[in-house]
């Protein structure tokens, strides 16, 4: 089938496979109103725009370089969490990206990486992911179901309609067989990436979301018998040296916390969520819930409750 009706049809298994999730709380009106427009954003150009530029671009580029320019994802979302959405990026994010980079590069590389004008597609078909990345990591009002339901539906019906248009109608099988790919790798994909991404913020979660490549590579030597070559070893001891930077990166410092009202999956026992219940609650639970004002210091990354200001080097910590 067409890259655009594949692309499709596995958004829209990743529809179906968060639906019984999705229905078992619906959002409210207030929160749905306040998420419209990062949800549209993330929608049209992460679901839908991002798809389309990577489908045209792979059409007229070598394999081997759009492995390699996928790379551009981690960087551009870094570059984009911390410019627009005042993310904090130390010097170990930025290294644990380098290293994860380099690490893809060697991964990807097969002597023959071609550029052509489709790899400028491939470029910004990352830096559409990038912007849906850093958006998604802050809508706070919705479940992970519920954004993967809309994005689903969304983006893969349009991909679908525009699939169909241009190209003939897949087989049963093959479509049944799309939207079952779709449902794991897509669906469950997209819902954990965005819970982690609350909790480590875009940069961070993208760092650690670009180790699939190195995952994968060891799924082959272990369970499908593919020989390992050296090359793919060092990548791999690169990439993970590489998350570790970004595994102890939090920081500590004054901060203040304005007051706020949404809803995600928490815990009490982080010294932001005392809120009770009327009975003890032990495990991850979401719902609606307020935060007073508060001031105070321990250390944090930019998960959804910190993604404030740095100040200056005069006046870092305002």
């Amino acid at each position: 089938m067409g890259a655009f009706t594949l692309a499709g049809l596995l958004y829209l298994g990743a529809a179906v496979a968060v639906v019984p999730v999705a229905g078992r709380a619906i959002p409210s009106r207030a929160a749905v109103r306040r998420s419209g427009v990062r949800l549209a954003v993330a929608v049209v150009v992460g679901g839908a725009v991002g798809p389309v530029l990577f489908a045209t671009g792979l059409a007229n580029a070598p394999a081997a370089t759009a492995s390699l320019l996928l790379n551009l994802e981690l960087v551009f979302t870094t570059i984009v969490a911390a410019t627009f959405f005042r993310e904090h990026v130390d010097s170990r994010v930025v290294t644990g990206t380098t290293l994860v980079v380099v690490a893809g590069l060697l991964l990807g590389w097969s002597g023959s990486a071609e550029l052509r004008w489709g790899a400028l597609l491939i470029a910004a078909a990352c830096l559409c992911w990038a912007v849906d990345n850093s958006v998604t990591a802050a809508l706070d009002d919705l479940a992970p179901s519920h954004i993967t339901l809309v994005k689903g539906c969304i983006a893969g019906g349009a991909n679908l309609a525009i699939g169909l248009s241009i190209g003939a109608i897949p087989a049963a099988a093959d479509v049944l067989a799309a939207l079952v790919v779709g449902a794991l790798g897509y669906g469950l994909s997209i819902t954990l990436w965005v819970a982690g991404a609350r909790d480590l913020g875009a940069a961070r979660a993208q760092l650690v979301f670009a180790t699939a490549p190195f995952i994968g590579a060891a799924v082959a030597w272990t369970v499908l018998g593919d020989a390992a070559t050296g090359w793919q070893v060092s990548s791999l001891v690169i990439a993970v040296v590489g998350v570790t930077f970004v595994l102890g990166s939090d920081h500590e410092h004054d901060h203040a916390h304005e007051a706020i009202e949404h809803a995600h999956e928490h815990l009490h026992d982080d010294g932001h969520h005392a809120h009770t219940h009327g009975g003890e609650l032990v495990s991850r639970h979401s719902h609606p819930h307020l935060h007073a004002s508060l001031l105070h210091r321990h250390g944090h990354v930019p998960d959804l409750h910190h993604r404030h200001d740095h100040g200056t080097e005069d006046d870092p910590h305002p």
